[in-house]
């Protein structure tokens, strides 16, 4: 039987919080289990502000230019699922475009996931009302079990 895990990665290193739990999870499983990670990314900012003067516009990135953000997004990815290889797992790459809980959720049910291991930024309150959390959201929405992993402080 294969093992599946689901890696959400943003790209920054509060998103590679869970990659060290990820690495001992598949030395706890092999060399009984095989293991497979899928690693995931979702560009879900498809704009941005221009500034002119006291004027401010959003407009929406260009094809080619969401083209070159998926381009460097899977080559992020490629260089992080090296140490999950090396680890002994065996791993694929996707990067999507969405809402990134409701793209995360999608792919774990596509791949059958076993498990989603992310990070969480670890807000609370007033800050965790305000931008709301993909963790919380991927956690309430899905069905598959989540490992989340609190970001250390400083990250």
């Amino acid at each position: 039987m294969t093992e599946k895990i689901l890696l959400p990665l943003d790209g920054s290193k509060v998103g590679e919080a869970a990659l060290p739990y990820v690495e001992e999870l598949i030395g706890k499983l092999l060399p009984g289990e095989a293991v497979e990670v899928t690693l995931i990314q979702v560009l879900s900012s498809l704009s941005h502000y221009i500034v002119a003067g006291e004027a401010t516009a959003r407009v929406p990135y260009t094809a080619p230019e969401i083209e070159e953000m998926k381009k460097t997004a899977e080559q992020y990815l490629e260089k992080t699922m090296e140490v999950l290889e090396k680890a002994g797992a065996t791993t694929n790459t996707r990067v999507e475009v969405g809402q990134a809980a409701e793209e995360i959720i999608k792919a774990a049910g596509e791949i059958q996931a076993n498990i989603i291991a992310m990070s969480s930024h670890g807000r609370s309150g007033l800050s965790r009302w305000a931008f709301g959390s993909v963790t919380d959201r991927v956690l309430r929405g899905g069905s598959q079990p989540v490992l989340v992993v609190k970001a250390p402080k400083g990250t």
